[in-house]
Parts: C-alpha cells; structure tokens; sequence
C-alpha cells in the first residue's frame, strides 16, 4: 500500500529545496513520525495557481506581515485589497486578541459580497483559521474568501449561484400583415356580379 501525500504550497522550489533534498527530508519526517513501512510514502508539492482565492495561503501572509511587526490595520487592509483585485467577491478578515492594549478584542474587515450558508457555501467559500505568537499573547486570525464564478472552473468553482438571474435580448418579432388578402378579393368578386 502507498501513501501520497500533496502539500500546496505557493512557493514550490521553496519546498522542494535543492535537487529535491527538503522533500527528501520532509517524506523521512513524516515516514518516521507516523511509522510508515519504508519507501511506502511519498510528498508531492502542488503550486496553488490562484493564491488570492486560496484563505490559507492569505491567512499566512497576514501572520508573517503582523509577526514583522506591521500594523493590524494595515496589515489587513493590504491583504484585503489584494484580494479583491484578484477578482474575488467577496472577503472578510477576523482578528482577535490583544490589539495593543491589554484588553483583547476583535476586529472585523469586510469588503464586497460573501455568503455564510446554504450549499453554495460548500463550493464557494474558502476558510482557514491561524494562530500568531506575539509577544503580548496569541492573536487569532480567520479569513473567509468567496470566489467568483468561473465556467472552467480553475480561478472559482463551476456551479452557478442558484439565485442568479439571467436576462435575455429580447426575439426579434415579425411585424403582423396588414390584413388578409382573400377580404379584398371578395369584394372585388362582389362588384363584379353587381355590374353583370
């Protein structure tokens, strides 16, 4: 039996290391840590294509933006805004903890469109939660992006929203006679009897 395992990564060579020697390492990691058979897994590294629509890999961004010692508001705005330049619909930022002072609270950041349930949940949304180490305790981020359409399904999911309406050119219509033509012929049939 084998055991393949894909990491998603934005940045591949990152993970792959020289001639391959970090996957190397990775796969004897995992191999020793969850006691695999020898040679029974194998990683593979995956480049995220769009990484605005991918929440996990936004969700790392802002952790390392705020672990550099950024502002959480403008470390969330620029994240946002990236976002929603990259064509997404909607997006909305959570972060939770001790925001300066020694009270914790939460702060949201929303921008354009985004739904919370039913099944297009499922395909549309995409969710990832992180935790950040500061040095005045740990923040909590959460980022929630929903995805536009998209017919070949690479950039967002396949499925139409089913609330979407779409409207068509109105047909071209045949304008109607004026009148039918056997009326003037038997008029004309009338006359010629009355003159006979």
């Amino acid at each position: 039996i084998r055991t393949e395992i894909i990491i998603r990564a934005t940045r591949t060579r990152e993970v792959l290391g020289e001639k391959g020697r970090r996957i190397r390492e990775l796969t004897a990691l995992v191999q020793k840590r969850f006691g695999f058979p020898e040679n029974s897994v194998e990683l593979f590294a995956e480049r995220v294509e769009n990484r605005a629509s991918c929440a996990m890999a936004q969700c790392e961004s802002l952790r390392y933006k705020l672990l550099g010692g950024l502002a959480v508001r403008r470390a969330c705005y620029g994240v946002l805004r990236f976002i929603m330049e990259n064509g997404a619909t909607g997006v909305e930022v959570i972060i939770s903890g001790k925001l300066r002072a020694q009270r914790a609270k939460a702060m949201k950041f929303k921008q354009g469109y985004l739904i919370s349930t039913g099944e297009p949940k499922k395909h549309y949304i995409s969710e990832a939660v992180r935790h950040v180490l500061m040095r005045q305790g740990v923040l909590g981020i959460k980022v929630k992006i929903m995805m536009s359409h998209d017919p070949e399904g690479k950039m967002g999911p396949k499925m139409q929203m089913p609330d979407k309406i779409t409207v068509h050119e109105p047909k071209e219509e045949v304008p109607p006679m004026m009148g039918p033509p056997e009326q003037e012929s038997y008029a004309e049939y009338n006359n010629e009897e009355a003159t006979a």
